[in-house]
Formats: C-alpha cells, sequence, structure tokens
C-alpha cells in the first residue's frame, strides 16, 4: 500500500479513536495511539489534532491527565473539560474518575486453545 493511503488510513482510526471518548472522560494521546492500532504513534495524535476540524480536541491529555498545550488554548481546554464535569486535581485531570479505558484489543496470534 502507498504511503499516501497508509497514512489517511491511520489518520483515520486515530479519529476514530479520539471520537469514541465521551463527554466528561479523557484519554492521553498514547493511549489513543494504542486504541487505533499504532502504539507508539502518540505523536501522529498530535498532528491529527492539529490537521483536523470538528474533534472533541479538549478531552486528550497529555500523561497522567497533564494539560500539554499552553497559554490561552490550556485555559481553553481547562474550561471544556470543566463544563464537561471532569474534576482537576492541581493542575491535572483526576485520571481515576475520568480517564476513558478503550476496549481491550486481542493480540495477533494470542488464541485460547481449549
Amino acid at each position: 500500500m502507498p504511503d499516501i493511503d497508509r497514512s489517511k488510513t491511520m489518520r483515520d482510526k486515530i479519529r476514530a479513536a479520539i471520537r469514541a471518548v465521551p463527554r466528561s472522560k479523557v484519554s492521553t494521546y498514547g493511549a489513543v495511539a494504542r486504541a487505533a492500532g499504532y502504539p507508539h504513534g502518540a505523536r501522529q495524535v498530535v498532528q491529527t489534532l492539529h490537521r483536523s476540524f470538528g474533534l472533541p480536541w479538549h478531552r486528550i491529555v497529555g500523561a497522567g491527565g497533564e494539560i500539554k498545550l499552553r497559554g490561552d488554548s490550556a485555559v481553553e481546554q481547562r474550561l471544556r473539560l470543566q463544563a464537561e464535569g471532569v474534576a482537576f486535581r492541581g493542575r491535572r485531570v483526576d485520571m481515576r474518575r475520568h480517564e476513558h479505558k478503550f476496549p481491550k484489543k486481542p493480540r495477533k496470534g494470542s488464541q485460547l486453545s481449549r
């Protein structure tokens, strides 16, 4: 498959994973990448968020619930999350209460034989 097609497929999978995060929940860049099938693709999640419109971008945070944006964008992200009912512990999202858990995908070749 040409790189252009594979890249489009990757972005589509990442967008779908981002859209799967419900209101009042958050996920990390790394968790979104893993859910999309790209376990080392956190940077691609960031690129997809920058290049796409209409995604719930404010629901994606850094590891440990940290808002990675700076300045006015960070304030906007926090306000949007608080408007959805997301609680913070200091400067971080309370991940125990608000982290979205994606369904686990079976690993390739890990079939149970009984």
